[in-house]
């Protein structure tokens, strides 16, 4: 009896080694495969300015790494909700703090490591979580920092921006190989229909980009997506938000990507790895 149907595709061709320096960028569901990574024993850099959404956003901090030019007082921002932090728009807000002196040591602390990492990286893994941007001022923000909603324009990119976009990634990043993921994260602030036209806009510029014959050659797709929708399609394969895939689905879908993407002759030393820190996040129970 067969219960499901799995989702097919070649093995890598670009591949990933242990010797390789991953950056990774994008949604919350590229925190859970960075994560992997590193349990796993790989070199990553994993959103080192927090979570990002849209391919705008990703593009942004790349730039930004790129320059490395350091974040100043103009760019700090006030959050809103009576939070009293500072953050900036270019942040997810888990790098708000209480002063504009605090938040620019830890910006800039993060920024130099990641642009030092980003000039020595080989490998860009990229997952791609929506086509909607907030814009503040005409400007496309990272994060609304909790601010009124009436401060911002929430806009669709369409497939030839998100393409422009991915493309501009690539060629600017000479020496790198991209590896991109469409989140299998559902945003529904438009409704189930609402995302599905703007994960189908985003299938669609990275296939469009597979194709383009002076870049495609570095880039590879991963079907984590199709992989919920179509191996998983199962609500037990969501956490209790009904939105995130559950750890066990991210498990799974990291098992595929290691398969994919990972030579064999390096799975047991992986295993090992993972096997390493795990005993290292025990924590004995001391009140026995």
């Amino acid at each position: 009896m067969k219960l499901l149907t799995p989702v097919e595709f070649p093995a890598s061709r670009l591949g990933l080694s242990l010797g390789d320096k991953v950056m990774v960028l994008g949604s919350c569901f590229a925190d859970a495969v960075g994560e992997h990574l590193k349990a796993a024993g790989f070199s990553v850099c994993l959103n080192p300015f927090g979570t990002l959404y849209n391919p705008a956003s990703i593009a942004g901090a790349m730039q930004r790494m790129s320059s490395a030019r350091p974040f100043s007082a103009s760019e700090c921002v006030e959050m809103g909700a009576g939070a009293g932090l500072v953050c900036s728009f270019s942040h997810h807000t888990r790098f708000a703090r209480e002063s504009v002196e605090d938040f620019l040591e830890n910006a800039n602390d993060s920024l130099d490591e990641a642009a030092d990492f980003w000039q020595d990286c080989n490998k860009v893994i990229v997952t791609l979580g929506t086509i909607y941007c907030f814009l503040h001022e005409g400007s496309v923000v990272a994060n609304c920092l909790k601010r009124p909603a009436a401060e911002f324009e929430r806009v669709p990119m369409s497939l030839g921006q998100v393409l422009q976009t991915l493309r501009a990634m690539v060629v600017s990043a000479p020496g790198k190989d991209f590896i991109f993921t469409v989140s299998p994260v559902r945003h529904l602030a438009d409704g189930a229909h609402g995302n599905m036209l703007s994960k189908s806009t985003l299938l669609l510029a990275v296939e469009q980009l597979l194709a383009d014959p002076q870049v495609g050659s570095r880039c590879e797709y991963f079907p984590a997506y199709e992989i919920v929708m179509d191996e998983l399609r199962d609500y037990r394969f969501y956490a209790p938000d009904m939105v995130h895939p559950s750890a066990q689905a991210e498990d799974y879908i990291w098992e595929r990507f290691l398969a994919w993407a990972v030579p064999a002759s390096e799975h047991a030393e992986i295993a090992a790895n993972e096997k390493a820190f795990r005993a290292s996040q025990h924590r004995p129970n001391l009140h026995k």
